[in-house]
């Protein structure tokens, strides 16, 4: 486990609640029954890039290793894995879906080859939002309004995972400037609203 090391600017959060404790209580009793995925660090030992849960979970329950499947990926490939094993999960906060969304649509664009497929179906070129709401079962318009929120400032983002902001007002709210973002959160402060 201490091999392991956490994804680069991995946007899910592993969160010390009642699901993690099923899970150590689970890894505890009958191990880690699904490999994570990891690729080798150049810098020693192994960047995660499915499995930050089992891997606290192996740790709270006081295990020294798990099972892993090493694999040598590109950064680029390894962030499409890292966002499509964790957006299964129900539970996601808008913040970890519009940051998973963002990276992963960067790593396509950067792939470049990926935004030249082409639908037989209807004979149009689909483009990188296409490719990520399609795999994720949201729309282009849905997948780019989620983005949108990683423009809001951290304490708008954590106030829409707390849903004390609405879904689409907080999309508006994204395109405030940084500045105006923080006079709104001063003036709800000063308001108590």
């Amino acid at each position: 486990l201490e091999e392991l090391h956490p994804f680069r600017n991995h946007p899910f959060k592993v969160k010390d609640d009642a699901a993690m404790q099923d899970t150590v209580d689970s890894v505890r009793e009958y191990g880690v029954l699904v490999p994570a995925i990891a690729r080798p660090d150049p810098d020693g030992g192994y960047e995660l890039i499915a499995g930050h849960r089992r891997h606290h979970a192996s740790e709270l329950a006081g295990k020294e290793t798990m099972p892993v499947i090493v694999r040598d990926l590109d950064d680029d490939a390894a962030t499409i894995i890292m966002v499509d094993s964790n957006l299964q999960r129900e539970e996601l906060l808008p913040s970890e879906r519009a940051f998973a969304y963002k990276m992963k649509l960067e790593a396509i664009r950067h792939q470049g080859k990926r935004q030249e497929l082409t639908s037989s179906q209807v004979g149009m070129k689909l483009q990188a939002l296409d490719i990520v709401g399609q795999q994720a079962g949201d729309s282009r318009n849905q997948v780019h309004r989620f983005i949108r929120l990683t423009e809001l400032i951290p304490e708008l983002l954590d106030m829409v995972d707390e849903r004390k902001i609405a879904f689409n007002p907080a999309v508006e709210l994204s395109y405030l400037k940084k500045e105006e973002q923080t006079l709104l959160l001063e003036a709800m402060d000063s308001e108590q609203a």
